[in-house]
Formats: C-alpha cells, structure tokens, sequence
C-alpha cells in the first residue's frame, strides 16, 4: 500500500484490531463460561490431574495448529475477516472459501485495501447468513434428520461427501486458471496426506501453501509461468 492510504486507513485498522481483540476475548469467556456455569450449578468439578493428563495429550497439536492457521490465514482474509472468522468458526470450510471466492469475482488482490473490504463483508454476510440457515435448518429437519443421517439410509453417502464436494467445486476455477501453478502444491499435498493421513487440516493447509509459493517462486526463475 502506499504511504497516505496506509496512513488514510489507519483508524480503520485501529478500529478493526479493538474491537476484534474486545470480541474474541469476549467469545473465549462466553465458551469457558458453559462448562464453568453447568459445574457450579451441579457442584460437580472433574478432578485436576485427569485434566491435566488430558490437555497434555492435546494441547500441543491444537497449538501447533492454531499459531499455523493465523499465520496462514491472515494474509488471505484481512485483519478484519481474520478475526471474524474466529470469533465464528468453520473458517477451513466456510469462511475461508467465501473470503476467497468473493475477492476473486471482485478481482482484487487478498493483501489490498479493497480485499481486505470485500472479505471482511462477505464474511461477515457469511456469519449472518450461516446462522439463518442452521436455525432454519434445525426447526425443519429436526423430525427427518435422524433418518436422512442413518446409515441405513439412502442419503447417507451424500452426507461424507459435503465438504470434498465443496472444496472440489470451488477449487476447480483455481485449478483451471492457474494449472501450472497448482500441480506442485496438489502433488506435495497427496504426498503428505500418503504418509499422514490424519494430519490436521490447517497444518495440511499450510504445508500446502508453503509448497505452492515455493513452486511458483521455482516456476518464476526458471521461467515456466
């Protein structure tokens, strides 16, 4: 960015990082405060050491993978639609595709002043409109969906495929714009996934990142792209 639109954008930003910061920290208490509210009111605590042997078995890849997927998602979506997208969740499979998608049909770039515009909105419309549809969902199919989700039923399959559906759907245009680019990250992404087929998503996403800029950077010097 230049210099007087940094400067112009500025209490933008100011206003972005309080208030994300205010509204995160705000979401951290209200989901601690479930667990904490249901174990005062039964006077039931579980024990410590149980905890404690608990999060030490899962604490390390659940910090692994949040400090990768702020560093990864960050410069894709925006100060702004990155702490959206935390606040609200489902970012891998919902908000980061809309973010994505959006600054693509409006063809400007993730790291500028109108990206960061365009995916803070469609995310947030995102947000709103995801909640709608769950409440609107839950009130309809709440007598159905024990049926449709049974093993038993014809419908079951689809359900497994939702999300490949979806990142499949969107990552199509990408592919078929830049192919050249997307081999070497797909190919190192199968790789991964070979030898570490539970790796997490947001690892996987980053790895995958990495290999791309490093194969674009490969492409670029040895003039392929």
């Amino acid at each position: 960015m230049r210099d007087n639109n940094t400067a112009a954008l500025s209490p933008y930003y100011n206003k972005v990082h309080t208030w994300g910061r205010l509204w995160s920290v705000g979401a951290l208490i209200v989901l601690l405060s479930v667990p904490t509210a249901i174990c005062t009111y039964l006077g039931v605590w579980p024990d410590a050491s149980s905890v404690f042997k608990a999060l030490v078995k899962v604490i390390p890849i659940y910090w692994i993978t949040a400090v990768v997927e702020v560093l990864t998602y960050t410069p894709m979506l925006g100060a702004g639609g990155t702490y959206l997208s935390f606040v609200t969740g489902n970012i891998a499979n919902l908000k980061l595709p809309c973010g994505l998608n959006a600054m693509e049909n409006a063809k400007v770039k993730a790291n500028s002043e109108e990206g960061e515009v365009i995916s803070t909105i469609s995310i947030g419309v995102s947000a709103i409109t995801t909640t709608v549809i769950i409440a609107v969902g839950v009130v309809i199919f709440a007598p159905v969906l024990g049926k449709l989700t049974d093993p038993d039923s014809v419908f079951s399959p689809a359900f497994t495929y939702i999300l490949p559906a979806l990142f499949g759907a969107l990552g199509a245009g990408y592919f078929r714009k830049h192919w050249k680019i997307s081999f070497f990250p797909i190919v190192v992404g199968v790789v991964v996934l070979l030898f570490a087929p539970t790796l997490a998503v947001g690892t996987l996403i980053f790895v995958t990142i990495v290999a791309s800029v490093g194969g674009a950077l490969l492409m670029m010097k040895f003039k392929l792209v």
